[in-house]
């Protein structure tokens, strides 16, 4: 397991662990270069757990599909080809809120630093929210 900080976007809704003060999730980082193993690639998911007891307060009843957390912890690499890394998480922060306040029937992808809104709620068509700094 090696410590790691980075920041990340909330990828998943977050779900209560096996007990009060646990917590999983997915993180998308979205990379600053592309990896010459995987050229389409721009960002790394990871999935997420927390047992500490601020952690899993904030991704539980703060945080929001979207946001952009600080996030330090260790992680463990994939076992087997395909499967995200494990971030065993320590400490959270949210850095910036997501773009959207209620999410409904929305979905959000991203592009790189953009992220595109697809609001069926209102029957519109993509939105796409300026990249964060």
């Amino acid at each position: 397991m090696n410590p790691i900080t980075l920041d990340g976007y909330l990828d998943t809704a977050p779900e209560p662990g096996p007990h009060p003060a646990a917590a999983h999730f997915d993180l998308i980082r979205l990379l600053d270069h592309q990896d010459t193993t995987e050229p389409d690639s721009c960002a790394q998911v990871f999935a997420c757990t927390t047992e500490t007891p601020a952690a899993t307060e904030l991704i539980l009843h703060r945080a929001q599909l979207g946001d952009l957390l600080h996030i330090s912890g260790t992680v463990t690499e994939p076992g087997s080809p395909g499967t995200p890394p494990h971030l065993r998480v320590h400490a959270i922060d949210v850095l910036d809120t997501a773009p959207i306040t209620t999410l409904g029937a929305t979905v959000l992808e991203r592009y790189g630093t953009y992220v595109l809104v697809f609001d069926a709620d209102r029957d519109r068509g993509p939105r796409c929210s300026p990249p964060t700094p």
